[in-house]
């Protein structure tokens, strides 16, 4: 097992276990529900964001520890997405993560209410986190960045953009908008997160900032990139989706060695960000390259 396979692996357990500890199988609430939740929540999953956010912290010098509930607001957050993304009403996807969506387990009306549980749930524990915080203004600006990422400027407007785009002659431009909302927004968010509450000097939040935005991109250009070319079997979810949907991606705009190329200059660029840190940073530097080479090496 490599380095960065185990640091992941580690990390993924830390995060599993506090999610889980979040949505018990309670009697005193309604047990289906709470069921969808799980199933989406806890079924499986590389937890990038979370681990990121984790990672960001660890980098600026600080213990992660405190920053663990952050991380688990952001993927819960992460998680009402993929549910409410899956919707027939959207992407209208059967598959996710190897196993049916939840809307096709559950029907529509209980997964639209799981991901609700789970975006709100979010924004309690985040309520929780800034009430405890020993340094409350970081708390308070962790939360406006999650806020602002996760809404109308941030991860929903990006997926309101690529429905409307839908069927339309894909330009750069729009991919670009759609790819730094939709998906950039939380992982740059997830960066921002780890640091600020790891107490991170305005140059090195400067520095982590460019590093979240080169990640962001360059993971969604990456799943496109697998999208096209990967089975089923390593995405988890049908191949070939966002061709027959007319979506607007970069091997859309740009074919696949342009969009490969693109990718790579991005993880260059996110590693250049991080030539001043120390080997905390190594974690984010092993992610960047990750991301990036699982869809563009041989």
């Amino acid at each position: 097992m490599s380095g960065l396979e185990a640091y992941l692996h580690r990390q993924r357990r830390r995060v599993d276990a506090a999610l889980e500890a979040y949505f018990p199988l309670d009697p005193a609430h309604p047990h289906r529900l709470i069921e969808a939740v799980r199933y989406s929540l806890l079924g499986g999953g590389k937890r990038i964001r979370p681990i990121v956010v984790l990672a960001a912290c660890e980098c600026v010098g600080a213990s992660s520890e405190r920053a663990l509930p952050y991380a688990c607001a952001i993927e819960m957050l992460h998680a009402y997405s993929l549910i409410h993304d899956d919707l027939p009403a959207m992407d209208d996807d059967a598959l996710r993560r190897g196993r049916p969506t939840s809307h096709v387990v559950f029907g529509e009306g209980l997964a639209i209410l799981a991901g609700d549980a789970l975006l709100t749930e979010a924004f309690h524990v985040l309520a929780q986190c800034a009430a405890r915080d020993r340094q409350p203004r970081r708390a308070l600006r962790a939360v406006r960045e999650i806020a602002e990422a996760a809404g109308a400027r941030g991860m929903v407007g990006g997926q309101a953009a690529d429905l409307a785009a839908e069927g339309a002659v894909p330009d750069l431009a729009t991919v670009e908008f759609i790819h730094v909302r939709k998906t950039g927004a939380l992982l740059l968010a997830a960066v921002r997160t780890g640091a600020v509450i790891g107490g991170a000097s305005a140059v090195a939040l400067k520095r982590l900032t460019r590093y979240g935005e080169c990640l962001g991109l360059a993971f969604q250009i990456a799943d496109d990139i697998l999208d096209v070319e990967a089975p089923s079997a390593l995405t988890g979810k049908e191949p070939q989706r966002d061709g027959a949907r007319h979506k607007v991606t970069f091997p859309a705009v740009l074919g696949l060695p342009a969009a490969k190329q693109r990718a790579r200059e991005l993880r260059e660029q996110a590693l250049a960000a991080l030539a001043r840190f120390d080997a905390h940073a190594a974690p984010l530097r092993d992610l960047v390259r990750f991301v990036v080479d699982r869809a563009c090496e041989p």
